[in-house]
């Protein structure tokens, strides 16, 4: 399919290291700055045996999707069986169509990041799949595979720096389909806390609350994110997600400093965040590492 882009939901949200976002930052973004494109490989050997999920690692809640207008030809590698549907009931098929026709694209773009950066890793979380024809989902699912393909880490791996660069791995992807249960190569998926306010005060409060209770195994995700309700945009006709978090990130990134890594209960993994190029946010990120440096 051909159009323009757009922000709209996305299937696939990148939980890592990412390329840079493509749209115009806010500002200077801190990895642009400090070079963060390359921070796993400039991280110290003491660390290259620690497997990802006790790492500290930045994420986007911000990624990039597309939609498409209606008179948008259907991409001649869709599945037969998305051109009939089409025929019959493009009111219906094409709300799913939009949302993933342009992915092609951005996992061309994420292939040739990769390539540039070959000791960089990505996690790539599947979410929100409610609704999806498994026709459609199952078609995405093969793109990653065509175009990612030899660089997917499969899950029974032990995804160490150490060992994913011997075996050219760079790719995790984390899905939350029934497929995932029979491809060697799609991850359990990576458990997301959040909070689902526009409070900083309740979203810390939310998160330190998560920490008592225990890290989950494995992956899992802190989201910094805030969120409009239906109340917030009544009395913010005019406001948006920068407007509701830009004058918050200051509070957001004190406490992004308090946290460590590790395999400890309170331990923190990937941090996602709206706004991902402002502020000092991956650097802050990245830095909590270096206190896994301090342990003996």
């Amino acid at each position: 399919m051909r159009s323009p882009a757009s922000q709209q939901h996305t299937l696939c949200q990148n939980q890592a290291s990412y390329p840079q976002q493509m749209e115009e930052p806010l500002c200077h973004s801190d990895t642009q700055q400090n070079g963060n494109q390359d921070w796993m490989s400039n991280l110290p050997a003491r660390l290259w045996d620690v497997p990802l999920y006790n790492l500290s690692i930045p994420g986007s809640h911000d990624t990039m999707s597309y939609c498409l207008d209606k008179t948008s030809p259907i991409s001649p590698e869709a599945p037969k069986v998305a051109f009939l549907l089409d025929q019959y009931v493009p009111s219906i098929v094409r709300n799913f169509i939009y949302k993933w026709s342009r992915t092609q694209v951005i996992l061309q773009d994420i292939l040739r990041w990769l390539q540039i950066h070959p000791k960089e890793m990505l996690l790539l979380s599947c979410r929100d799949l409610i609704g999806i024809p498994p026709i459609l989902y199952t078609h995405f699912i093969r793109i990653i595979h065509k175009i990612l393909g030899p660089k997917l880490c499969p899950k029974n791996e032990t995804p160490t720096l150490r060992n994913m660069w011997k075996q050219g791995y760079q790719v995790i992807v984390c899905d939350g389909s029934i497929l995932q249960l029979v491809d060697e190569y799609l991850w359990p998926p990576i458990p997301y806390l959040w909070a689902n306010t526009t409070s900083t005060r309740f979203l810390i409060h939310f998160l330190e609350k998560e920490k008592q209770n225990g890290r989950p195994v494995g992956f899992f995700t802190a989201g910094l994110n805030l969120t409009e309700d239906s109340l917030y945009i009544l009395r913010h006709p005019f406001g948006s997600i920068r407007k509701l978090t830009l004058p918050k990130l200051q509070f957001l990134y004190k406490w992004v400093q308090n946290q460590h890594a590790g395999p400890q209960k309170d331990a923190i993994n990937i941090i996602a965040e709206d706004l991902i190029g402002a502020d000092n946010f991956v650097s802050a990120v990245i830095n909590l590492n270096r206190k896994l440096l301090a342990d003996p």
